[in-house]
């Protein structure tokens, strides 16, 4: 180090934190669990965030997100301050992630960063951690304008798709995105003023509005859903009072589309407590469905039905604008056991199509091998059935079908306009 700064001021035994470091220490815990466990940061917050208030709970969690959004810039930072590298695992560089990520991105207090990080060291190197943060107040650090993805996920995806693609995911992850609403209809131009319509029954907002303080929430006329996640459901038209079986349906974005458009839906889903939440957003819509909690690998429906979504369990890695914690937790140990997974549930799914009926097959993956591999491999064991062609018109503007006639929305679509998350959807007819 070049500058020496003061040694920081040791607390007494009894002396309390400052106020602000539970939530801080609620951050540590969110970012260990998922760089240590690999655990998503949804499931993490249940046990590392009890207790705290909303707002506190918002705000750890929002220091996790923008810590793994920069982390790998973070870490650059903090590797041209220290002689020796620090280890990736130990807490005194996971202090110093939360902490510069308060700086740096969420534009935190300085005095109540540094007053809240030294506590979360106690017993290691405060010293270091003081000095690292000074330095960074001192020099006036700054991050890149885009935030670095993980090095395996940019070489990957640079393999599979193009280094143009991994510079549009880095833009799209460096800020978060918009929040879209899909509507059971056509709203009134004039009852969303500042919102943008990308698509029928769709508004786009800016983010940082409370969503439960937005007009028309308890009427239940919309609920959250991004536009590249409403394409599936949107693929099957009206229904007309045909059924559908919507498989893997929960929290339940696809499963009231399909309601709202005449279906007769019944939806699947082997986790009871995101069943809660489908039974739950149902009710405050005012649609309806026959839920059901199975495990698709063993369930059967009684008899088949005209169409089938199935919105298979995936790597996630098309969400990593809203969950940041996914590509430092997606290796291709967990792709290829998805991959697997998907494969047997495609081909189950299949039998549960009337002649001549619709299958949707769709991930919300940024991997080949979760859609388009995963699609010829099918077509290559099913050889009757067919690719029924996606056709632009079916689209919003700004997103076409492929040469295939599958959709596939990458990274740099609709930039302008916000983006969209990373999706792939294929949609097959029964012979």
């Amino acid at each position: 180090m070049t500058d020496r700064p003061r040694r920081p001021k040791q607390r007494g035994p009894n002396e309390p934190d400052p106020a602000g470091t539970t939530t801080r220490r609620a951050a540590l815990r969110l970012v260990d669990a998922v760089l240590r466990r690999g655990d998503p940061l949804d499931v993490a917050m249940h046990a590392a965030a009890q207790g705290l208030t909303g707002a506190d709970r918002a705000f750890a969690v929002a220091i996790a997100s923008e810590t793994l959004r920069w982390m790998v810039d973070i870490d650059a930072l903090i590797d041209s301050a220290t002689a020796q590298i620090l280890p990736d695992d130990v807490k005194s560089r996971t202090v110093l992630r939360i902490a510069l990520a308060q700086l740096l991105v969420l534009k935190s207090p300085a005095h109540a960063v540094v007053s809240t990080a030294l506590p979360l060291v106690a017993g290691g190197p405060r010293r270091l951690v003081h000095a690292i943060l000074s330095r960074a107040q001192q020099d006036e650090w700054r991050l890149p304008d885009r935030a670095t993805l993980p090095l395996p996920t940019a070489e990957r995806w640079a393999e599979q798709w193009s280094l143009a693609m991994v510079e549009a995911a880095e833009a799209g992850w460096s800020v978060p995105p918009p929040i879209d609403l899909s509507f059971a209809t056509e709203p009134s131009p004039d009852e969303w003023p500042d919102a943008i319509s990308l698509a029928p029954r769709h508004r786009r907002l800016p983010r940082g509005q409370a969503v439960e303080a937005m007009p028309g929430y308890r009427e239940g006329g919309w609920w959250i859903q991004d536009l590249a996640a409403s394409l599936p459901a949107r693929l099957l038209g009206p229904g007309e009072g045909r059924t559908v079986l919507d498989l893997c349906a929960a929290p339940g974005g696809k499963t009231m589309q399909l309601a709202a458009a005449g279906w007769q839906v019944i939806a699947v889903d082997s986790s009871a407590k995101r069943l809660g939440r489908l039974s739950d957003n149902m009710a405050r819509t005012g649609l309806a469905a026959d839920v059901v909690q199975a495990d698709l690998r063993s369930w059967a429906p009684t008899a088949p039905a005209d169409a089938v979504l199935l919105d298979a369990p995936c790597s996630a890695t098309g969400i990593f604008r809203r969950h940041p914690d996914v590509l430092h937790r997606i290796e291709p140990r967990q792709i290829a056991e998805m991959a697997a997974l998907q494969s047997e549930l495609l081909a189950r799914a299949a039998r549960w199509v009337k002649p001549g009926g619709v299958l949707i097959y769709a991930t919300c993956s940024l991997e080949r091998a979760e859609g388009e591999d995963q699609v010829a491999t099918f077509l290559k064991h099913h050889a009757s059935w067919r690719v029924d062609r996606v056709r632009a018109d079916e689209l919003p503007a700004g997103i076409a079908p492929d040469a295939s006639g599958f959709v596939r929305t990458l990274p740099g679509l609709l930039a302008d306009a916000g983006g969209l998350d990373g999706f792939f959807v294929a949609r097959l007819r029964a012979p």
